[in-house]
């Protein structure tokens, strides 16, 4: 991967940088400019290809439609037949099924039976749907269907084609994360095979002496690590192929060789715990020794330590991203920073978090000068009117504070306290990554 401008001279241009006032946006900015595409690509089948990111623009070859076909079943007649103030009665000369063509001609007075997604017969511009009309006359060798005037109009009920994609045009562009619509869409253009972005390969681990694995013996003063299960769960659900380094003690020679060892292996690395003031220093110390490191104080909650830049170890180069060691402030500072991070390193073209404004229900104490992130549970009420209100206890170690919620309340900077009843910006969970 083809690296961009260092920190440095990047950092250099930020209006009032600061390393221990960062805002969230200034943050993201520095992020945004500095991580790397990868540049490698695979050719895929499109049933294995949901969730992947498109490496090439798909332009249509042909019309989808590739014809003029039927949006209902019913008649297709001569719309110039209709008329405002009577009904009409035409004769039904043929019927057709869909992956049929008719190959007589319709002429004024008639209509030929026709099927949903059947082709079009060249005479015809209108289709009647079938519970719209009634039998006409006791000959069953020359049927007939009257339809009311005021039922159907001109044109009504034909699909043309190259409706959904003419040739020549774009279907798809580089950089989409397919879902399931673009797969049929694929399919649709009669393309088995396309070609993707390589998966980004991510390890992670997590640092401290506290911590446990589970299935290990929880001593006194010990946690087990969550951090590793969060992480690995979002990191999957973004597509990553992910490399779980388990935790590493707060070894300044364990610390390196983990840092080394992910780097040599996968194009971003994730470490949580060891950033903020007041822990040893050895994985800040590690960190810095293997790359250009930049430690940050954001002005966020949770989240406010948080390490960005890139590691090289023996040819290799990965980006680093050392999160907060509290379990809360890791998933947030991951929705916030590193997922947009990654998406952009895999070569999405990704638009910015959806933000949507509701009403709170609980009043929120919250101080200018910082962003803040707050789990919420938007529901409607019984008028069908969507609100939010907190989870309960926000603290950056309450973990079942996100277990609870399908939201983050998103405070800005230089909002101060909410009220019951104000509006507040919401990041959806559901569908996120």
């Amino acid at each position: 991967m083809t690296m961009p401008a260092s920190l440095k001279e990047i950092v250099s241009c930020l209006s009032d940088y600061d390393p221990n006032a960062l805002t969230v946006a200034q943050g993201q900015q520095v992020i945004a400019q500095f991580v790397p595409v990868i540049e490698a690509t695979e050719q895929v089948a499109i049933r294995s290809a949901l969730d992947r990111i498109l490496a090439v623009d798909i332009d249509s070859t042909i019309n989808v439609p590739a014809h003029d076909n039927s949006a209902m079943d019913g008649y297709a007649f001569h719309g110039e037949e209709l008329s405002a103030d009577a009904a009409l009665t035409l004769r039904v000369i043929g019927n057709i099924q869909a992956g049929d063509r008719f190959t007589g001609s319709v002429g004024r007075g008639e209509c030929v039976r026709i099927m949903t997604g059947a082709v079009m017969p060249p005479d015809c511009d209108t289709v009647v749907p079938q519970e719209f009309t009634q039998i006409a006359g006791d000959n069953p060798a020359l049927p007939q269907v009257t339809l009311a005037a005021a039922c159907v109009r001109t044109g009504a009920n034909r699909r043309r084609a190259g409706e959904d994609l003419h040739i020549g045009q774009t279907a798809l562009r580089r950089g989409k994360i397919l879902r399931p619509a673009d797969l049929g869409l694929l399919a649709s253009l009669g393309i088995a095979e396309v070609a993707v972005q390589r998966r980004l390969r991510v390890a992670f681990f997590s640092t401290g002496n506290e911590l446990r694995s589970v299935g290990q013996t929880l001593d006194p003063g010990c946690v087990y690590d969550s951090n590793r299960y969060t992480l690995y769960g979002m990191l999957t659900r973004l597509g990553c192929d992910v490399i779980d380094m388990g935790v590493v003690h707060d070894d300044p020679a364990a610390l390196e060789t983990a840092l080394r060892s992910a780097c040599e292996n996968a194009d971003a690395v994730i470490t949580s715990g060891g950033v903020s003031v007041g822990t040893a220093d050895y994985t800040k110390q590690s960190m810095a020794a293997l790359g250009e490191v930049l430690f940050w104080k954001i002005g966020m909650r949770p989240g406010r330590p948080m390490a960005f830049g890139s590691l090289t170890s023996h040819g290799k180069r990965a980006m680093l991203f050392g999160l907060p060691g509290n379990p809360v402030a890791v998933m947030v500072s991951f929705y916030f920073f590193v997922r947009s991070a990654l998406l952009q390193m895999a070569g999405a073209t990704q638009a910015a978090l959806p933000q949507l404004r509701v009403n709170s229900l609980s009043p929120i104490r919250k101080r200018p000068g910082r962003t803040e992130y707050q789990r919420g549970i938007v529901a409607p009420d019984e008028h069908g009117n969507y609100s939010v209100r907190l989870t309960g206890e926000q603290g950056s170690g309450i973990l079942r504070s996100m277990s609870d919620a399908n939201c983050i309340i998103v405070l800005s900077d230089a909002q101060g306290d909410v009220k019951a009843g104000d509006p507040v910006e919401i990041v959806l969970f559901e569908g996120l990554i």
